[in-house]
């Protein structure tokens, strides 16, 4: 599965902090009816079993919208469910040994906060970059922002698509304006939204024209 830059226009993460009583899976769909263009399904504390269980779900729900869908961190369980790839971050595995896993058809989504950590994720087969923290996020304790700056030297350092992560929300994408990223991938901007797929649909057209403006070239 190619990895298009088009697809991670609004890429959301999901995050169980704010289920209210919901499933996950009804406020995936939420997201999805919203617009979002790729979901990475984010579990730090489910047991296996949940896990393995929710990801098919999950998969067969995102297939029905034609969204790439991918499990973060956990290879084993995104080959056991061929779920579209998998997102790592730095303390996780490398992108090529993630591809030697997974084989040569899926999205490999890589972390990266410098130019070093980027061009070396390109070099070892990632197809897209997740860049971050762009603004401080109560999401990721242990996210150090990145100037914005460094965001526009990581996009033309690498070949491959560049989304922000961090923080962002409808107040303050705009400001993301120029640094050639192709998207945004957000959690609490969807996720802890009372209505989830206004919230998405209002994301998506600002970072549109945010994208637009930028004359992103990746």
């Amino acid at each position: 599965m190619n990895c298009d830059k088009n697809d991670l226009l609004l890429y959301g993460v999901t995050d169980r902090s704010w289920l209210n009583g919901r499933t996950l899976y009804e406020q995936v769909e939420d997201a999805l009816k919203g617009g979002a263009t790729f979901i990475q399904l984010r579990e730090k504390d489910l047991d296996a079993d949940s896990f393995l269980k929710e990801a098919v779900e999950i998969k067969e729900l995102c297939a029905r919208y034609h969204v790439p869908f991918v499990i973060n961190d956990n290879v084993e369980i995104a080959k056991k469910i061929d779920a579209d790839g998998v997102h790592v971050g730095q303390h996780d595995m490398e992108a090529s040994n993630v591809r030697a896993i997974l084989g040569p058809d899926k999205i490999i989504g890589v972390s990266a906060q410098t130019v070093e950590q980027a061009v070396l994720a390109e070099k070892n087969g990632a197809d897209y970059l997740g860049v971050g923290a762009v603004f401080h996020t109560g999401t990721k304790k242990d996210a150090n922002s990145i100037s914005h700056e460094t965001v526009k030297q990581i996009c033309e350092a690498v070949n491959i698509p560049v989304i922000a992560i961090g923080g962002i929300s409808r107040e303050n994408v705009m400001e993301l304006q120029g640094t050639g990223i192709c998207g945004i991938a957000v959690v609490s901007a969807i996720f802890a939204a009372k209505n989830i797929t206004e919230a998405t649909k209002e994301l998506k057209e600002l970072t549109q024209n945010m994208v637009q403006s930028c004359g992103a070239n990746h």
